[in-house]
């Protein structure tokens, strides 16, 4: 008999860590759950982020949003025209904010006469800069059907599911949710100009 109880105290002294291993993952699941700005980025754009190190979504993620911006190389222009402008340390200032930021290639689709105009008028960069933040952390979920009061004071925007979002129904976000210490930073192919 008590031969038969230590067999059965051994089998359930075995099956313990075997039970608990199956529950492990749940238990810490429910201890630290996944915050609600993880940084989950989406977009076919995100792939060609660096996976560490200078400009990847990692790295973004330890920096306030001016300072990402400017570590970004698809935002050199970006942060160039936020620099001229004044714009550049006020990201790192504001608590929250969200970016629609527009990348190098976005800049090139403008013409020559068109960037110069912009560059040359700090007064109107500012205003056209400014339409590209929202002073809120928005994530993907705000951006499915949203409609956003800019830092500029006219509305911007989004919509879209999945993978695929536009802001004012015209720039595609090629890689969104790239979190920052301060809010989001969403790239976008082409540079918005708030309503006249």
């Amino acid at each position: 008999m008590q031969i038969r109880r230590s067999h059965a105290l051994v089998a359930a002294a075995a099956a313990l860590p075997l039970i608990l291993a199956g529950t492990a993952p749940l238990a810490s699941a429910d201890a630290s759950p996944t915050p609600a700005h993880s940084p989950k980025t989406f977009g076919t754009g995100c792939s060609a982020l660096p996976t560490s190190g200078k400009g990847s979504a990692a790295e973004a993620a330890k920096k306030k949003t001016g300072d990402a911006i400017a570590g970004s190389k698809d935002l050199s222009k970006f942060h160039d025209a936020l620099k001229k402008a004044g714009l550049d340390k006020k990201l790192n200032d504001t608590k929250h904010v969200t970016v629609f930021a527009p990348t190098d290639a976005a800049f090139g689709k403008l013409s020559k006469t068109q960037l110069d105009s912009l560059m040359k008028n700090t007064g109107q960069l500012k205003k056209a800069l400014e339409y590209h933040v929202v002073d809120k952390s928005l994530t993907r979920t705000d951006l499915a059907k949203g409609s956003f009061t800019t830092v500029e004071g006219s509305k911007l925007t989004t919509t879209g599911s999945g993978e695929q979002y536009k802001v004012n129904g015209t720039a595609t976000i090629t890689c969104g949710d790239i979190e920052t210490a301060n809010g989001h930073i969403n790239l976008i192919d082409t540079v918005l100009m708030p309503p006249s």
